[in-house]
C-alpha cells in the first residue's frame, strides 16, 4: 500500500484524468473498483456521477461528449460490466465521441485462480475501443491515462483497463503533459479533385456528417451549393446537428432505403464531407445493401480524425470564388437561412402529428434535444425546422436505450441548457433507470413518452422482410400492453415528477410548465 505521501494508482488515474479536463465519471462500480471509488475525496476535482445501471453510465458520457468536444470517463465493473455497457458504447462509437472507458479488473494475481466475474476484457473491449490498454504497474498508471485521454479526444473510445492491486499500489507517477493529438488536416490534392467534381458540370451531391453538421460546416456547405448546384445531404442519424432557424437547413437522409434511393438519385459524384457512404440498415430479399447510384463515383473529402469544417471551408473557398480569386461570401449575402416559424398548438385527442406539432410549437431556444422517438418522431423534422436554434442528438448506432442516458450526460454537460427527451416507450424500458439520475442530480431534463405500447418499427419490418402474415404468435412478441406500461408510475418511483396526456392541450400543458420549473419532469403522451 501506498505511503502517506505518495498516490495509489487510483489516484494517480483519477489526477491525471482532471488534469486533461476530464472532470466527470459516470460510474458504476464494484469491488475492483473501490479504491478509484476512495480516491474521489482525495480529488474533489472529480465529479463522481452515479448511475444505477453501466448502460446508462457509457450512454451519459456520450451525450457528454457530444455537446463539449473532450471525453467525460465511464467508470465499469469487471467484463459483465463493461458487457452491460456495451450497446451504448456502440452508439458512442458510431458518433466518434470522445470518451475514457476505465475498467477494473481482478487483481494480477488474482486472475489465474479463474473467479466467478473473470472473463476476456481486452476482447470486449476491443469491440468498441479504438485504443485499449491494460495498465500492469502503478507507476504507469498516469501516463496509461494520458494516452487513453490524448486518443479519446481524437473522437473514438479508449479504454483503460485498471487491476485492483495496481489501482491500491504505490508509489504511482505524477501525471505526465497530456499528449496534443488535432484533427488531421485533408490534403490539398483531396480538395482540389472534389472541386474538379463540382465544377465537372455533372449532377454533386455532399454527404455530410460528424462535426461538419455544426454551424461552420453548414454554412460553408451551403456556400458551396450556392455556388455549383450541387445538393446537400445530411447523414441518416447526426451524432450533434445545429439546427433551427437561421442556420443552413440540411434535409437528412432517410432511413427506409426505399426512401433513401430518390435521394440520391442521378448522382454522379458523391462527396462524403465527415459522413460514410450510405448502405441500407438492414439486408432485405431482392434488395441492394449499397445505396450508392450505379455509376456514381464517390469522392472522400474528410473522414474520421480529419479537419471536415476546414476541409469545407477551403473547398468553398476554391469553388465559390469568383474569376480574381475572391470568395464570393465576401461580396454576397450570407447563405440563407431556415425561415423562423412554427405549428400552431393543435387541440383533440393526441396523436403522432399533433404531439410533433406541439414540441414545434414550443421548443425553447437553445434546446438539446435527445431523439429516440423512432416511429413516433416522424413529423419532428418539418414540425421544428423552424424553431429557435438547437442541438439534435440521435441514435448513431441504433442500439435503443439510448435517449435517456444521453438527456444525462447533455445536461451534465450543458446545465445552463434545456435538454428535451423525445422517448419511445419501448426503447425508454431498456434504460429507465436513468430517470434516477436524472433526479439525483437535479438535471434539467423534460422526458416526453410517445407511449403506442407496441414496439411499432419492428411490426414494420415484419412486413418488410418479407417474412409473411403475421400470426397472433408473432404479433404478440411486438406487444406492450399487456400489462400496459405506466410511466408516470415508474417516474414517480424514480423520483421523477411526471404527468400523463391523451390531448394536445394537455402535452402543451404538461410541456409549458415542465420547462418552467427547473429540475427533471416526465410527460407520458398517449399515443393510438
Amino acid at each position: 500500500m501506498t505511503g502517506m505521501s505518495g498516490m495509489n494508482g487510483a489516484q494517480a488515474l483519477i489526477r491525471t484524468l482532471t488534469g486533461a479536463r476530464v472532470e466527470v465519471c459516470f460510474s458504476n462500480p464494484g469491488t475492483s473498483e473501490m479504491h478509484f471509488v476512495a480516491a474521489l475525496d482525495s480529488v474533489p476535482q472529480m465529479r463522481g456521477i452515479l448511475c444505477l445501471f453501466e448502460g446508462t453510465a457509457t450512454g451519459a458520457a456520450d451525450g457528454y461528449g457530444r455537446m463539449t468536444g473532450r471525453p467525460a470517463a465511464a467508470l465499469l465493473h469487471l467484463g459483465p460490466g463493461l458487457a452491460n455497457g456495451l450497446a451504448n458504447l456502440h452508439n458512442a462509437r458510431r458518433a466518434a465521441t470522445p470518451l475514457v472507458t476505465v475498467v477494473g479488473d481482478h487483481a494480477t494475481y488474482h486472475k489465474r485462480f479463474d473467479a466467478p466475474l473473470e472473463s476476456d476484457i481486452d476482447a470486449l473491449a476491443g469491440s468498441v475501443s479504438g485504443w485499449t490498454r491494460r495498465s500492469l504497474r502503478s507507476a504507469d498508471v498516469a501516463a496509461d491515462a494520458a494516452e487513453a485521454v490524448a486518443a479519446a479526444s481524437t473522437g473514438m473510445i479508449a479504454t483503460l483497463i485498471l487491476p485492483a492491486d495496481v489501482s491500491w499500489s504505490g508509489p504511482a507517477e505524477p501525471a505526465p503533459a497530456l499528449p496534443v493529438r488535432s484533427p488531421s488536416p485533408v490534403p490539398e490534392d483531396v480538395i482540389t479533385t472534389a472541386a474538379k467534381a463540382l465544377r465537372s458540370g455533372e449532377p454533386c451531391l455532399i454527404l455530410l456528417g460528424g462535426t461538419v453538421v455544426r454551424r461552420t460546416g453548414l454554412e460553408a456547405a451551403s456556400r458551396i451549393a450556392g455556388a455549383t448546384g450541387a445538393k446537400l445531404l445530411c447523414e441518416t442519424f447526426p451524432a450533434r446537428l445545429e439546427r433551427g432557424a437561421g442556420l443552413p437547413p440540411v434535409p437528412r437522409l432517410a432511413y427506409l432505403a426505399e426512401m433513401a434511393a430518390p435521394q440520391l438519385a442521378g448522382t454522379r459524384h458523391l462527396i462524403l464531407a465527415g459522413a460514410q457512404a450510405p448502405v441500407s440498415f438492414f439486408a432485405y430479399p431482392g434488395q441492394p445493401s449499397s445505396l450508392v447510384p450505379e455509376g456514381c463515383e464517390v469522392h472522400t473529402l474528410a473522414g474520421r480524425g480529419e479537419d471536415g469544417p476546414g476541409a469545407l471551408a477551403a473547398l468553398a473557398d476554391l469553388v465559390a470564388a469568383d474569376a480574381t480569386g475572391q470568395s464570393r461570401a465576401t461580396e454576397q449575402s450570407p447563405a440563407t437561412g431556415q425561415p423562423a416559424g412554427r405549428p400552431g398548438l393543435p387541440d383533440g385527442a393526441l396523436t403522432a402529428e399533433k404531439a410533433s406539432a406541439v414540441i414545434g410549437a414550443l421548443l425553447p431556444e437553445g434546446a438539446i434535444v435527445s431523439d429516440e422517438s423512432n416511429t413516433s418522431g416522424l413529423g419532428l423534422g418539418s414540425a421544428t425546422a423552424g424553431a429557435p436554434p438547437h442541438d439534435w442528438l440521435t441514435l448513431t448506432g441504433g442500439a435503443i436505450g439510448q435517449g435517456l442516458p444521453l438527456a444525462a450526460g447533455a445536461a451534465v454537460a450543458c446545465p445552463d441548457r434545456p435538454v428535451i427527451a423525445l422517448e419511445a416507450d419501448g426503447s425508454a424500458m431498456y434504460t429507465i433507470s436513468a430517470l434516477w439520475t436524472h433526479a439525483r442530480e437535479g438535471l434539467d431534463v423534460t422526458t416526453v413518452i410517445f407511449s403506442n405500447r407496441s414496439y411499432a418499427i419492428l411490426a414494420m419490418e415484419l412486413e418488410r422482410v418479407g417474412a409473411g402474415s403475421a400470426g397472433d404468435a408473432a404479433r404478440n412478441l411486438l406487444d406492450l400492453s399487456r400489462p400496459a406500461l405506466d410511466f408516470t408510475a415508474l417516474a414517480a418511483g424514480l423520483g421523477v415528477p411526471a404527468s400523463r396526456a391523451t390531448t394536445a392541450g394537455e402535452l402543451a400543458a404538461g410541456l409549458r410548465q415542465a420547462l418552467a420549473e427547473p429540475g427533471p419532469h416526465l410527460i407520458e403522451a398517449v399515443l393510438p
